[in-house]
């Protein structure tokens, strides 16, 4: 059996890693979190809808690559080890209920604009103090931690078991900024006073998929955190001599380090089995996206605090960029679940 990528995927996987690094040095990183509103650039945006990434496991039929998750997958480990901050996971979070749960009307007015980047979507799950009810085809209450929603065209909003999909410039939405961990990844709250919304109409139990598939992504861009910090460090233990000795030589480094590749090793095993059990063995997917996301949820916030420790007193300042990715590691351990909440799950899911 062949465990590695195919001719396409690692074509995907290389032109993704260096696109990223030239386009999101960590200066620009830096200043994208600190001083611009929305938290990426409309030019670095269009770039990714040229390359045809935000369709890239949307089927042919609706304007997508016809790829799958594990596609999906590499990419976002590439956004991670570059700390990209994009609205691509909160997008492609959109595209997944839809095109697990929307209807066919549903999959080409909003799925088929997103694939082509003609659009912009996001999912809202978490309830504020107000939990989302639904009236008729009226939803009240509000919506807390909502990725980029103030530069979406529409929302998906869960609410009384079921998924809502509505424009998010309509009267009844109201979006207002909140403070996260981590500033590469802008956070809103979204108030819904009798927003008119549309229950997306295929099956629901469906979006139980698309929620794996979106943990799943997001534990790989954990990994692609945990790799860049684990390289930082090595390098550091490399360069930065004590008694005229690289750091690395010695025991208490090399043993951090080498229990660091251990963690962003296994934790990318995990992920990229999830995301082919998603596209091939449906049956074991939620267990598999489970694994992944709770070894990922770890990997992505230790593996970055061990890195800080290998640079020793420089990595705790700000100008250090460490810390960026000690933050991004740490609210995707949070999303979708975290290591506890996924771990039960595994074991529920096995019988144990």
């Amino acid at each position: 059996m062949n465990f590695d990528f195919n001719d396409e995927q690692g074509a995907i996987r290389d032109a993704a890693r260096d696109m990223l690094a030239a386009r999101y040095p960590l200066e620009e990183v830096r200043r994208l979190a600190i001083e611009d509103e929305r938290g990426f650039t409309d030019d670095q945006w269009d770039e990714l809808v040229s390359l045809g990434w935000p369709g890239i496991f949307v089927d042919e039929a609706h304007g997508g690559q016809g790829l799958g998750i594990v596609e999906l997958v590499i990419l976002q480990e590439q956004m991670g080890h570059a700390l990209a901050p994009s609205p691509f996971f909160s997008n492609a979070c959109a595209g997944l209920v839809l095109r697990a749960a929307g209807s066919e009307e549903q999959q080409e007015r909003w799925l088929a604009p997103l694939a082509r980047g003609e659009v912009r979507g996001t999912l809202a799950t978490l309830d504020d103090a107000e939990p989302v009810a639904a009236d008729g085809g009226k939803l009240r209450g509000a919506k807390a931690a909502v990725p980029d929603a103030a530069s979406v065209d529409f929302l998906i909003v869960a609410a009384d078991g079921r998924h809502w999909v509505l424009a998010a410039g309509d009267d009844g939405v109201e979006i207002e900024p909140t403070a996260g961990i981590d500033p590469t990844r802008k956070l809103y709250r979204v108030g819904l006073d009798g927003a008119e919304a549309e229950h997306l109409g295929g099956d629901p139990e469906a979006a139980a998929d698309a929620y794996a598939a979106a943990a799943t992504a997001l534990a790989a861009e954990s990994v692609g955190v945990a790799q860049r910090a684990l390289e930082m460090a090595v390098e550091y233990a490399k360069e930065r001599k004590q008694f005229e000795t690289p750091i690395g030589a010695f025991q208490a480094v090399s043993h951090r380090c080498a229990q660091m590749l251990l963690e962003v090793e296994g934790a990318r095993s995990a992920t990229y089995y999830a995301a082919w059990a998603l596209d091939h063995e449906p049956a074991s997917a939620a267990l598999a996206a489970s694994m992944a996301k709770a070894y990922a949820s770890d990997a992505g916030f230790r593996v970055p605090a061990a890195a800080i420790q290998v640079h020793g007193g420089i990595g705790f300042t700000w100008e250090h960029d460490l810390h960026w990715f000690l933050k991004r590691g740490t609210a995707n351990a949070h999303a979708f679940g975290d290591a506890r909440w996924h771990r039960a799950r595994v074991a529920d899911l096995a019988g144990i």
